[in-house]
Parts: C-alpha cells; sequence; structure tokens
C-alpha cells in the first residue's frame, strides 16, 4: 500500500511540474512577444521627429511647397509622392539629386540671394528653377530624417495640415 500511495504522490507531483512548466513557457512566450511587438511598431515609423520635421519644413520648404506641404501653382504637392519613397531615397533626393548649377555663381553660393530668388519665384516674378541641392546647407542635413518623418506623416494622415506636438 505505501508503494502505492508513493507512487500516486509522484505521479501528481510530476504532472503538476508538467503544467507549472507548461504555464510557465506560454507566459514567456507572451512576454516575449511584448517587446518584439514593440519593435515592430518602432520599425513602421518613420525614423526622426514628425515636429523637428514640421519646423525643418517650415524654415525651409515652406516657401516652395506650401506650408501644408501639399504643393503651389508652381511646385509640386510632396504629399503625393512619399508613398513609395523610403528614407534612404528620401535623402538622396532632396540632399543630391536637385541643383542649381545654371545659376550664377554668386546665386549658388549666397544664401541671401538664393533667399531672394526664391521669394521671386513664388511671387511669380521670376521663372521657376529646379529644385536647390540641400547637402550644403547644416541644418537640413542634421534633420534629414527628421523631414521624411514629418512628410511622411502627412503623407499617411497620421499628421494634420497644423502644428504637430513635440
Amino acid at each position: 500500500m505505501k508503494g502505492t500511495c508513493q507512487q500516486f504522490v509522484a505521479r501528481r507531483l510530476a504532472a503538476a511540474l508538467g503544467a507549472l512548466a507548461l504555464l510557465a513557457s506560454c507566459t514567456t512566450e507572451v512576454e516575449n512577444l511584448r517587446p518584439a511587438q514593440q519593435l515592430a511598431a518602432q520599425r513602421e515609423q518613420p525614423p526622426g521627429s514628425v515636429y523637428l520635421g514640421w519646423r525643418i519644413f517650415q524654415d525651409k520648404c515652406a516657401r516652395c511647397h506650401g506650408a501644408a506641404a501639399d504643393g503651389t501653382a508652381l511646385t509640386p504637392n510632396l504629399l503625393a509622392r512619399m508613398s513609395d519613397v523610403g528614407p534612404h531615397r528620401f535623402a538622396s533626393l532632396v540632399l543630391l539629386r536637385y541643383d542649381w548649377e545654371g545659376l550664377p555663381a554668386q546665386v549658388r553660393n549666397d544664401s541671401a540671394a538664393r533667399d531672394a530668388l526664391l521669394d521671386d519665384i513664388v511671387a511669380r516674378r521670376s521663372p521657376v528653377q529646379p529644385m536647390p541641392a540641400w547637402q550644403g546647407e547644416p541644418r537640413v542635413v542634421a534633420h534629414i530624417l527628421d523631414l521624411y518623418s514629418y512628410l511622411a506623416a502627412r503623407s499617411d494622415g497620421t499628421q494634420g495640415r497644423g502644428r504637430p506636438a513635440p
């Protein structure tokens, strides 16, 4: 009788330990999913700050592309173009692709002269010029991913026309 009782207790203890191990592995799997889900959510968000991108956009880009990045009579709607542009391509386009090579050296090298030309273009007192390459502008270079983040958020509808929260 004593052996049978010990066998019964041993079987019950083994079953309890098995159930505990199963429960522990389920808990571990659920807890391990949380960091993975957080990483996946971060991957879906563009790198950079929407707020900082908005600030740089207002300072450097809004004059030509409109305060909400939806274009003007002279410039394209940037939001329509963001859906198939990733951060790497965006940086390449903005920093390297466009340039004002045909402009006089004074305008290319003098930010006040460039600003005056932009004012003339926007006021339609001067013919439209191609977009400048921004690789020489330190604020644009430093915040290129912030610009991307702002424009991507405007394009996908997660950021409205107004000022984003800091």
